[in-house]
């Protein structure tokens, strides 16, 4: 490893966390005068060469975007960028609008399924795809330095500006994702949009297809947005959908990158069980690459088994949809995602898209006779428990010899019919600990006796 790599790669984030910077809004780190920082050090770290740099900002709902969105517009234009504003739009209509009108950066200002009080900053590079760690440690540091030397003279500002095509332009390339056999006519779907990035967009691509659509939270207020409704909400969708007799329901987050559906009765799919469809029905069409489907830690047994019998491997990356995105651009797959609906099909787009993951599940039941229960559950998950243990800062449970010992003796207690899994969170201090197997009863015993121990020198 270059030196300069290693010393970043040592560095402590600030700013950055597992998913760009996130915080409450006009509060540190989320205050207009980080937004100014992120923009003059995104937009230095970005200029290259000698043409005309263009950066693409899009956000979501909140009504902290009012705030956030001019701070950034004011780093990246006194860094001589222009700035391409697109307003309210899905994270991931940002990562296919950077890369399809030649932007040198991508900025997208949402805290994803998080409540409105709440608001983030992620960025992209020219390739939609989302930064590196070392890239946003890079970043980090000209923060945290003196700027003021490189802000450019008053006749190389940037300049800014709307761009009112922007949501039809995405519109298109989400529908035109659909194959072209595939018709929406007839089908009755309730969509619910969190009162997010989506609110606008995600109709009017359904109705296109030809679904009769029952909307849920398209009516954003600033303050509204993943209050008791989308993907992290999902008893509106199941409810709604119960009471208009839909066929199915979409649900998505904030800003419309991960996707919750329903089927007619109103139970989930949760994002194993789309993952594992859209996954071995592209294997037997021929579209699948690599073989393989690009999962987290987090995913069930249930599914790799399932994809075992199909002959589909399932590959695990830790958790985080950036990590998903590396390893299926390192292996050259082309379905990964998480548990959580953040499903990604890089055919198609560069980071999780709901709307369209949602289409290419639409496509797979379309294509085969009976109803969306019968169709959507294709493998049985695994009893799957998690639970937290909050710990003092600093100290480091894991680490102790009794804990340590606890969780070998649990792996040798599922002997092949179960796994442990016990993890820090990145944002608190928390340990997770899961455990899934096929009895139900020696889980939970299994966590109870690991979260024993390690509650035992939390301290």
């Amino acid at each position: 490893m270059p030196a300069k790599q290693a010393e970043i790669q040592n560095m402590s984030r600030k700013y950055f966390g597992t998913d760009g910077i996130r915080g409450t809004a006009n509060t540190a780190p989320m205050t207009a005068e980080v937004a100014l920082k992120v923009g003059m050090a995104a937009g230095h770290y970005f200029t290259r060469g000698d043409h005309r740099h263009k950066v693409v900002i899009g956000k979501d709902t909140r009504l902290s975007g009012y705030m956030l969105e001019p701070a950034l517009v004011a780093g990246f234009t006194s860094m001589g960028m222009d700035v391409m504003l697109v307003g309210p739009m899905p994270t991931p209509a940002v990562a296919m609008l950077t890369k399809s009108m030649r932007a040198d950066i991508g900025v997208m200002i949402s805290a994803s399924h998080n409540p409105f009080q709440d608001n983030g900053i992620k960025l992209f590079g020219p390739d939609g795809f989302k930064l590196s760690d070392e890239v946003e440690l890079e970043i980090e540091a000209l923060m945290e330095s003196d700027l003021s030397g490189k802000l450019v003279p008053a006749n190389a500002l940037g300049r800014a500006k709307r761009i009112d095509d922007a949501p039809g332009r995405y519109i298109e390339a989400v529908k035109s994702s659909l194959p072209g056999t595939v018709s929406l006519e007839g089908l009755r779907i309730v969509l619910d949009c969190a009162h997010g990035a989506g609110y606008s967009v995600a109709p009017k691509v359904l109705r296109e297809l030809g679904a009769d659509v029952i909307e849920i939270g398209t009516s954003p207020n600033g303050m509204n947005i993943n209050d008791q409704c989308g993907s992290t909400y999902t008893k509106t969708m199941c409810d709604r959908v119960l009471a208009e007799k839909a066929d199915v329901g979409i649900a998505l987050d904030g800003d419309a990158d991960r996707v919750q559906m329903c089927d007619e009765k109103g139970h989930l799919i949760d994002g194993d069980q789309l993952m594992g469809l859209v996954a071995t029905h592209w294997k037997r069409t021929g579209q699948l690459r690599g073989n393989a489907l690009v999962a987290t830690v987090m995913s069930n047994l249930g599914l790799e088994r399932y994809l075992e019998s199909n002959d589909v491997r399932l590959i695990r990356t830790k958790v985080g949809d950036r990590y998903v995105v590396e390893q299926m651009r390192a292996l050259d797959c082309n379905v990964g995602g998480e548990q959580s609906g953040h499903i990604v099909l890089s055919d198609f787009a560069s980071t999780g898209d709901g709307l369209l993951a949602g289409l290419q599940v639409l496509a797979v039941l379309a294509s085969r006779e009976g109803p969306v229960s019968e169709l959507s559950r294709v493998f049985d998950p695994l009893p799957q428990i998690l639970k937290n243990v909050r710990y003092s800062a600093g100290s480091d449970p894991l680490a102790q010899s009794s804990v340590i010992e606890a969780i070998s003796s649990a792996e040798r207690a599922f002997n092949g019919d179960g796994r442990v899994l016990i993890r820090k969170s990145g944002t608190e201090p928390l340990i997770r600990v899961m455990a899934e197997g096929d009895d139900a009863l020696k889980v939970e015993q299994i966590v109870d006796g690991i979260v024993a121990e390690i509650t035992a020198v939390a301290g």
